[in-house]
């Protein structure tokens, strides 16, 4: 997730309904997160990761972007790298993603592969020599070394611990150490570690998340829907209206997001 950078919304008063219909009406196909420009806002990383991702891909031979959504950050990569590598593989589980991602990116001369989150990856063994990956669910540790050729590199941009938990636990109430401490970067070193990966560069960022209005709060449980399972706005409508009132009363509600860069090698 990579909302826009800050900019001051103008939504005049508003209703609670007539916003959170609008958030209900948004698609959540894809990674885009234009739609939220000038209602919520992300800091981003230091790095610039698709930047970064942009130059990896202009010296790479073979490469794979895991979980790619809707393409989006793959197709940014290339055009700026100038270059589609000679081998360029996609795969991605849902499938309105899947779609949305194949009509992006065949333009580019990549071809998108519908592969389950948590399945073998279906390619051979030592096939690429760089894999990334932009805000992977899981990491197959296990897999991304496999289809690594001996000197291929992983390059990614994970979702930390604790990523947007004030807005998480406005809704779940406080959840226990054990869930808040998932995805931890020293965790996520040590999974790599043991399956071979020699670790590059690993860095950790936490970065400011401002929502200014109810529809942006909705339509972003329902794209990042890990975040509140089972989310419906009929479910939480009274803390939906609570939240609207508060952010009416007191201005933006301000969550934190956590991100980690991996750049990790197999050994030759």
């Amino acid at each position: 997730m990579t909302m826009p950078t800050p900019h001051a919304p103008d939504h005049g008063d508003r209703s609670f309904d007539d916003l959170v219909a609008e958030g209900v009406a948004v698609p959540t196909e894809g990674w885009d997160f234009s739609w939220f420009e000038g209602r919520a806002s992300e800091e981003r990383p230091s790095w610039g990761y698709a930047v970064s991702m942009a130059g990896r891909m202009a010296g790479a031979r073979a490469a794979l972007d895991l979980q790619t959504g809707g393409g989006e950050v793959l197709d940014f990569a290339l055009g700026r790298a100038g270059r589609t590598p000679p081998v360029a593989v996609a795969t991605e589980g849902w499938p309105p993603n899947v779609a949305k991602a194949t009509a992006l990116l065949r333009s580019r001369g990549v071809a998108v592969v519908a592969a389950e989150e948590d399945a073998p990856l279906p390619f051979a063994d030592g096939a690429f020599d760089l894999v990334v990956s932009r805000h992977p669910v899981r990491p197959q540790w296990e897999e991304i070394v496999r289809v690594l050729e001996p000197g291929g590199t992983y390059f990614a941009q994970h979702v930390g611990p604790a990523s947007v938990f004030e807005l998480v636990e406005y809704f779940l109430g406080p959840l226990p150490e054990e869930v808040r401490s998932k995805r931890h970067p020293d965790r996520e070193r040590a999974d790599a570690e043991a399956v071979g990966l020699e670790i590059v560069d690993l860095r950790a960022e936490r970065l400011r998340i401002e929502f200014h209005d109810i529809a942006a709060v909705v339509h972003f449980l329902r794209k990042v829907v890990w975040m509140v399972p089972g989310f419906t706005v009929e479910a939480y409508e009274p803390q939906l209206r609570a939240l609207h009132e508060r952010i009416r009363d007191e201005g933006a509600f301000v969550a934190h997001s956590t991100r980690h860069l991996f750049d990790a090698r197999k050994p030759r």
